[in-house]
């Protein structure tokens, strides 16, 4: 055991390792917000559609499965996070003014404001978590409905009633945007870490990442969008 502790601290500690989490966390993350999306557009469906995903989602090996999703996502948010902070540290600790002048001249918009549009993106998970999952400051609990003669919690309800809300709806949209230049920035450098992008491909996979964004936002920015306008209600 002590060993599997050295060899990981030692794997951690380095540049590369370092390197490797932000980027296998990074597509564990990425994997998350797609399937978020795909299962929170199924409010297009009608009510019974997405109050049916969500009662799944809550009774997934006995309700345990929801809780193992969530304390794996926030294992994977806390690692990407630390390490990507400690990685920017280093690396301006390590060049000299002048070269980190020019590189940021170099870099996408995207790119410079990684860290902060990331701990953006923290603020906003946490906000959403109190939101519509701990459920703070709304009675959203109460929110029941029968679905094939069994009592569940209203998803549907819940969507609409926490999208209705202005100041809620606006930080939503604010933060996809975040999350969108986060994510079309970090798709390509999730794949050039793991060294499947190239340079020969290296114009490929920034298409795919700016693409890849522009779904994530349209999508999620939809749901809101549609509860604003009355067509879903």
């Amino acid at each position: 055991m002590s060993a599997v502790f050295d060899s990981f601290s030692r794997f951690y500690t380095s540049s590369i390792g370092k390197k490797i989490l932000v980027a296998l966390t990074g597509l564990v993350l990425m994997g998350f917000v797609l399937g978020h999306m795909v299962g929170n557009l199924l409010v297009f469906a009608g009510p019974d559609a997405i109050n049916e995903y969500g009662h799944m989602l809550q009774t997934a090996l006995h309700g345990g499965g929801v809780w193992i999703a969530r304390l794996g996502l926030l294992a994977a948010v806390v690692i990407h996070i630390v390490a990507t902070v400690q990685l920017t540290k280093a690396n301006r600790a390590a060049r000299p003014d002048r070269y980190g002048q020019h590189k940021q001249q170099v870099c996408s918009p995207s790119s410079r404001i990684m860290i902060w549009s990331g701990l953006t993106i923290l603020a906003f998970i946490v906000y959403h978590l109190l939101h519509f999952t701990v459920r703070i400051g709304n009675d959203y609990a109460t929110y029941k409905t029968t679905l094939h003669g069994e009592t569940v919690h209203d998803v549907y309800r819940m969507v609409i009633a926490g999208f209705s809300w202005a100041p809620a709806s606006i930080f939503y949209l604010i933060a996809m945007a975040l999350l969108c230049s986060h994510l079309s920035h970090g798709f390509s450098s999730v794949f050039q870490t793991l060294g499947i992008s190239t340079d020969k491909t290296e114009v490929v996979f920034k298409r795919l990442g700016r693409a890849f964004a522009g779904l994530i936002f349209i999508g999620n920015s939809a749901i809101v969008l549609a509860v604003w306008f009355g067509f879903v209600r």
